[in-house]
């Protein structure tokens, strides 16, 4: 195949913006804006989950207590009663030794269920801490999660711009190289790697590979209108301008 040498530069200069394209690619797929995004948007969901378990331990707490208070509350009513019953007189002898016992009985059982409910109430404090912690932590990651979308949304359009630019770019050099050079590129673009590259001594700019003495003097010998692949990668090689001299 034959192509002008200004044509054959021009694929250069194709190559180097399909490189920029595909390093953008590779940019939106490892953005360290979109990392950072992520990293943020888990410390969010999982102080979320440690507020729901703290939240569900509080109410179990809260059940506990509002039945240790029913129960201190039922022993405090039977206390009165007996009180009562002590102190009305007309109690034979022997029921009043056993109301006494009684009250004995429900005082220390009233101790017990207290000193229970203060447990609760020292735990349910401990927790009520924690959480109002973990609130604080929330509200916190609720604004750092805003400033890194706000990062990927800004860094993704300054990719879009940039992607944008190298399209059209693209389009303006395609429009301009013949369709047969053009073809070739895109088929060895196809296959993986660079389309094309331009001869640096006797290395290849495609593939970086060094070509033998033999493939040079081909190379050499060729006119400069001529089309030449590199023989290790088959990329379209590009001479430079002044390269027989």
């Amino acid at each position: 195949m034959k192509a002008d040498v200004w044509q054959q530069n021009s694929l250069l200069q194709l190559a180097e913006v399909d490189a920029g394209l595909a390093r953008i690619d590779h940019r939106v797929r490892k953005l360290p804006e979109q990392e950072e995004l992520d990293r943020v948007r888990a410390d969010h969901t999982a102080a979320n989950d440690r507020v729901a378990v703290l939240g569900i331990a509080i109410d179990d707490l809260d059940e506990q207590v509002t039945k240790l208070e029913s129960e201190i509350d039922a022993v405090r009513q039977r206390e009165d009663r007996d009180r009562v019953l002590l102190q009305g007189g007309g109690v034979a002898a022997k029921q009043v030794g056993e109301l006494q016992h009684e009250l004995e009985t429900l005082e220390r059982r009233q101790a017990s269920l207290e000193d229970s409910l203060l447990e609760l109430m020292e735990r349910r404090e401990e927790l009520a801490a924690q959480r109002t912690a973990e609130l604080t932590r929330v509200d916190e990651l609720h604004t750092t999660l805003a400033a890194a979308q706000h990062a990927v949304a800004d860094a993704v359009a300054e990719l879009d711009r940039s992607r944008q630019e190298n399209l059209t770019r693209r389009a303006e050099l395609l429009a301009a190289l013949q369709s047969e050079l053009v073809d070739l590129y895109e088929r060895q673009r196809a296959r993986g790697g660079p389309g094309a590259g331009q001869l640096q001594g006797r290395r290849c700019g495609a593939c970086r590979l060094e070509i033998d003495r033999g493939e040079m003097a081909r190379i050499t010998a060729a006119p400069d209108d001529e089309v030449l692949r590199c023989p290790e990668c088959n990329a379209i090689l590009v001479r430079a301008e002044g390269f027989k001299k």
